[in-house]
């Protein structure tokens, strides 16, 4: 049976934000809210938690996961980036933008593209999401709140906790937070290749 935690959206509680980091630490699978939808997260090291939320989604091994990164200098331990990626990113982040980049060795292997070394990175905006990675040092694996047969991500807390109160073990409430997932957008060559339009604004980069 999975925790519930009702977390203020602009002011986040402390004393739950901690509990729900030693949740993730302990090997816990949580459900949070970002600035696009809401995102199942564990952290990175952690391969069972990675395998629940495999199976929640019921993806294979070929899904890639996106990290969550609390600043760029943090994104930098985990991709190679130009001084032109460099700016287009600082530019645009925090927000819903998932940027595809070459991956470092900081990268577990299981997380990257197999063929091309790639990650999925992405600097959070909103508030909940922000505390839980200050609380937790380090950067956390992510991926949309999408369940088997359902094209669009979770956006109520309260029915996640219905629907997947045995297979979580924290879902938090922290109010409304969007419909769409994040934009991507991949940074791998001289020209920015928007790969999916969502919640974040992809005109710099369609230029």
């Amino acid at each position: 049976m999975s925790q519930f935690f009702s977390i203020h959206p602009e002011t986040p509680q402390p004393r739950l934000i901690k509990q729900a980091v030693e949740i993730l630490r302990d090997g816990g699978v949580i459900a949070y809210p970002t600035d696009s939808a809401y995102a199942l997260g564990c952290c990175l090291e952690n391969k069972q938690a990675i395998d629940r939320i495999r199976r929640i989604r019921q993806v294979d091994d070929n899904h890639r996961f996106t990290l969550v990164c609390r600043d760029l200098s943090e994104l930098s331990n985990f991709a190679k980036v130009d001084n032109v990626a460099y700016r287009l990113i600082k530019n645009n982040t925090p927000g819903p933008l998932t940027f595809i980049l070459s991956a470092t060795r900081e990268v577990p292997r299981r997380l990257m593209h197999p063929k091309r070394r790639t990650i999925g990175l992405r600097v959070l905006a909103n508030p909940i999401a922000q505390a839980l990675l200050a609380e937790l040092g380090e950067a956390m694996i992510s991926t949309s709140l999408i369940l088997p047969g359902e094209e669009a991500p979770q956006s109520d807390p309260a029915d996640i906790r219905d629907r997947l109160q045995h297979d979580l073990d924290l879902v938090i409430d922290g109010g409304f937070c969007g419909l769409d997932e994040s934009s991507i957008v991949s940074l791998l060559d001289d020209v920015p290749e928007v790969l999916r339009e969502g919640a974040g604004d992809v005109t710099p980069f369609s230029q």
